[in-house]
């Protein structure tokens, strides 16, 4: 197989075509099989047979997270005993939303993580080390582990957690890579630190890191990404992905965005008013996917804001890029008129000398408008007046602080049926 499939090296047009054809197809498909898309073509008065570009795609309704958790098996477009593979994510109505993947749509996926690792600088001689759970229905777990087969790589799987268990693997079994979230990279760094462990003298080159950004809007490292570099000479690699999706888009070495992959994906990013953004301005991210068996979707809102990048990559590849995600479209704050997103929260408290740790809230005040309360796990009292300074100083605003002890922040961030550590709780 090739490290980089030659589509990703055409010209953005010829991508484009490549990507009508795959649309059509997709069409066709949801068309025949799918119960919900049968109905929305319906009630929408759409002819799928005139959706023949990606332009035309402007002629579909939404299809939203909330569609999927009121209609989720009319998605379905095999019988249930045809889908081998059963996973799950949160839902914005309160019930998780159940995505089932055929025998194809596992293959799928382990070809598209395999795409990410290559992005990444893999080879088959890596050896990986899998800080992340593999159970609970956990699509990202499953999709890692097949990519990694999938490249004829190495596997460790310890799970998460434990800073004591990943380095007594780290030392022993001596991966060249990591795949983590990037935060808990920093209560490794910590760990060895205390320990006396000389980070840059392990067998880690690398990381690929899930679930948090590692840049800012700019693609400059934020605070989060020079923490760690700083103290351990390993290279970075960021990647954003879904459940839903069931693709991800992983940044190369030039660290300039994620990379689209054409075959798998079709990508809009999105204003308010449902217009493509141009180069370099951020949107909402909408997909369609291609080639999924079970429960594909067409024209789906993430909800997540991300800027799109269409310059060419000097790594070879001409796809377009995802720049981080700087928050999700529900949960923009609006504090005495500045718009914040969780990221921008996160970035000014991981500068603060002295914070462990935190949970940021946001909820509803008296007056009906957004009200902000960051609890912190902190030594020193004086950090308060550090984040208010901080706050002042980058945002004119200071949100309500509270110093909170290690069983609360606990409570706060560890909730019995979540999968990740919570450091952004909505109220509103």
């Amino acid at each position: 197989m090739k490290l980089i499939p030659d589509i990703e090296k055409k010209s953005l047009a010829e991508i484009q075509e490549f990507q009508n054809e795959k649309l059509r197809e997709a069409i066709q498909y949801v068309s025949k099989n799918s119960p919900f898309y049968k109905r929305h073509f319906t009630t929408n008065q759409i002819d799928p047979t005139t959706i023949k570009t990606i332009d035309d795609l402007r002629q579909i309704p939404f299809t939203t997270k909330d569609d999927l958790q009121q209609y989720n098996w009319d998605f379905a477009c095999v019988p249930k005993d045809q889908l081998v593979e059963f996973t799950s994510t949160s839902g914005t109505l309160g019930k998780p939303v159940t995505i089932g993947l055929t025998k194809g749509d596992v293959e799928r996926l382990a070809y598209n993580e395999y795409l990410s690792f290559v992005c990444a600088n893999g080879t088959a001689q890596d050896r990986y080390q899998l800080m992340l759970t593999l159970d609970r229905q956990f699509m990202a777990g499953i999709a890692y582990y097949e990519g990694i087969r999938k490249l004829g790589a190495g596997i460790i799987r310890i799970g998460p957690g434990s800073p004591t268990m990943q380095f007594e693997s780290i030392l022993r079994l001596e991966p060249t890579a990591l795949v983590v979230v990037p935060s808990f990279l920093v209560a490794l760094i910590e760990y060895a630190a205390q320990q006396g462990i000389d980070l840059n003298s392990t067998s880690v080159k690398k990381a690929l890191c899930i679930g948090e950004s590692l840049r800012k809007s700019n693609l400059t490292l934020n605070v989060l990404g020079e923490k760690i570099q700083s103290q351990w000479n390993i290279q970075l690699f960021g990647t954003y992905a879904s459940t839903e999706m069931q693709t991800a888009f992983t940044e190369c070495s030039e660290g300039t965005g994620g990379h689209h992959h054409p075959e798998l994906i079709i990508v809009e990013v999105l204003d308010d008013k449902g217009n493509q953004v141009s180069d370099g301005e951020s949107g909402e991210v909408t997909i369609t996917t291609l080639g999924v068996e079970g429960m594909p979707l067409l024209r789906y809102q993430t909800g997540d804001i991300a800027t799109i990048y269409d310059e060419p990559c000097t790594c070879g590849r001409n796809t377009i890029r995802l720049g981080p995600v700087v928050g999700r479209k529900q949960q923009m704050i609006k504090l005495k008129g500045t718009t914040l997103y969780p990221s921008g929260i996160f970035e000014i408290l991981n500068q603060v000398d002295g914070i462990t740790d935190y949970v940021v809230e946001v909820v509803t005040g008296s007056l009906g408008t957004d009200e902000l309360i960051l609890h912190l796990l902190a030594a020193q009292e004086d950090v308060v007046q550090a984040v208010k300074d901080r706050f002042q100083s980058g945002l004119r605003v200071v949100p309500q602080l509270k110093l909170i002890d290690k069983k609360t922040l606990d409570e706060f961030q560890l909730s019995g049926e979540s999968r990740k550590v919570r450091r952004f709780i909505d109220h509103r």
